[in-house]
């Protein structure tokens, strides 16, 4: 018998966090048929963020991926909400990644790592997905990473 996702996450030491609250004008997730799409999540624990700055001058690269794996933890709470529990979201379709970077920095990538191994531990083979990963001068309340994704729901 397969293993449930919620079962995956325990077997794994994970503890999906409570789903953010937004800080602006928007929800957290959305459903569309068999689709949830997550509006851009930042690596916040308990509504703090857990680094800030451009990366890589004030946030390492390694740290950044850190934040991207938070941030797609933030991103499964908001989808597993919307899709009425994380059993019902099958599969990550598309991650997109936005690196609060300086110029000339080319290691996004890297940083979107982050988020994309945290969903391939989880959901296996089937964890693998579409991807961009973009640099931008500045993001949400400092933070070095922000990430969107899309499910498909059960």
């Amino acid at each position: 018998m397969n293993q449930s996702t919620s079962e995956r996450i325990a077997e794994l030491g994970i503890q999906l966090p409570e789903a953010p609250t937004p800080v602006a004008a928007y929800i957290p997730a959305i459903t569309f048929g068999d689709l949830v799409q997550t509006s851009g999540q930042i690596p916040t624990r308990d509504g703090t963020p857990i680094a800030t700055g451009i990366v890589p001058e004030q946030v390492t690269t390694d740290r950044a991926a850190e934040c991207a794996r938070q941030c797609a933890l933030n991103a499964l709470a908001a989808a597993s909400n919307a899709a009425g529990g994380i059993d019902n979201i099958a599969r990550p379709l598309k991650v997109t990644c936005f690196v609060a970077a300086s110029p000339g920095y080319t290691d996004h990538p890297k940083v979107a790592n982050g988020a994309s191994h945290l969903l391939e531990e989880i959901f296996g083979e089937a964890g693998k997905h579409a991807r961009a990963a973009v640099g931008a001068p500045s993001l949400p309340l400092g933070v070095p990473v922000e990430v969107e994704i899309l499910f498909q729901r059960r």
